[in-house]
């Protein structure tokens, strides 16, 4: 074995997002040095990031799992409603929040079994949870915009380092590192993804595994929604379209694979961070909104191709 391949074997998974995030800060910060460089710049950039960060930690376990999982902004947007429309209800911000992310569960729950033990492909399963959370989401609200009193919520992303959102995505991160890396469940997600029937020939239940991997990452969206509300103070039944994407570019630019076996935390987070940075560095360069549109989509082509290359080299 050559040096070069040494260190190429050594080299983390999230080595590349890392630089990359790296590079493309620097260069927004020599076009536009005035208003990029400030530090409440950067608290604002942390705090969006907030949202796909803590999505791109549950996307992670989907697409670990060889899955994918395109409810997470209907979830998101749902959860935003759902929250509102319990506070305006009289109840407490806990038993609101606790109360939307059971109802996440449950959808997790839902869609692991109908992939896991009915074996229906995660995409039209999730792509039809898309639709009719989304839905669910607007008959509760009415199709318009629940007004609430957030009792507090808002704080949770308040424009400060204190704000409680932001420590509690890197805990979230932390956790789900731990859980992938650290735990036997981790070691049956990684190998469900990589090779479902020798896992199986391995006495793993890779249904059971889908099944709480599809809780897990539901719940995550849900607290996402949570982070959501934060910054609506609304519930909004039209908001997060899209927002899926995003995630799945952001867990795909971090280093996880499609196809499966593949992925890190770290990794997600930065192609999180990577996708604000991009994001705000166009709106400081006065770029107007359809350009970024079109920068995500390429984002998210280049992405799954360079996903695709690294496969094909590993396999010469």
């Amino acid at each position: 074995m050559n040096l070069r391949s040494l260190l190429g074997a050594r080299r983390p998974a999230w080595l590349g997002p890392l630089v990359a995030v790296v590079v493309v800060y620097a260069v927004f910060a020599v076009l536009t040095p005035d208003t990029f460089l400030r530090t409440q710049n950067l608290l604002t950039m942390a705090r969006q990031t907030v949202v796909v960060a803590i999505c791109a930690l549950g996307m992670t376990m989907v697409i670990v799992t060889g899955g994918i999982d395109l409810s997470a902004g209907s979830l998101v947007a749902l959860t935003t409603v759902l929250v509102a429309r319990l506070l305006r209800s009289g109840y407490s911000p806990a038993v609101a929040v606790l109360g939307a992310i059971l109802v996440a569960a449950l959808v997790g729950a839902s869609i692991g079994a109908l992939v896991g033990r009915l074996k229906m492909m995660p995409f039209v399963v999730t792509l039809g949870a898309m639709t009719v959370l989304r839905g669910a989401a607007k008959g509760l609200a009415d199709e318009q915009k629940i007004d609430c009193d957030t009792k507090g919520l808002e704080r949770l992303l308040s424009a400060d380092l204190s704000a409680p959102g932001l420590w509690l995505a890197l805990a979230l991160a932390l956790a789900v590192a731990l859980l992938l890396n650290y735990t036997r469940f981790g070691r049956h997600v990684f190998a469900v993804g990589s090779n479902e029937a020798a896992a199986r020939l391995c006495g793993i239940d890779p249904a059971r595994v889908k099944i709480l991997v599809y809780v897990l990452s539901s719940t995550l969206f849900a607290v996402a929604g949570v982070m959501e509300l934060s910054t609506l103070t609304v519930g909004d039944p039209t908001d997060s379209i899209g927002l899926e994407l995003d995630v799945i570019a952001a867990v795909v630019i971090g280093g996880a694979s499609l196809a499966g076996g593949e992925g890190s935390v770290i990794g997600s987070v930065l192609g999180a961070l990577l996708m604000t940075v991009i994001k705000t560095g166009a709106v400081h360069r006065g770029m107007p909104s359809w350009t970024q549109e079109i920068a995500t989509g390429a984002i998210i082509v280049l992405a799954v191709a360079v996903d695709r290359l690294r496969h094909a080299r590993s396999r010469r």
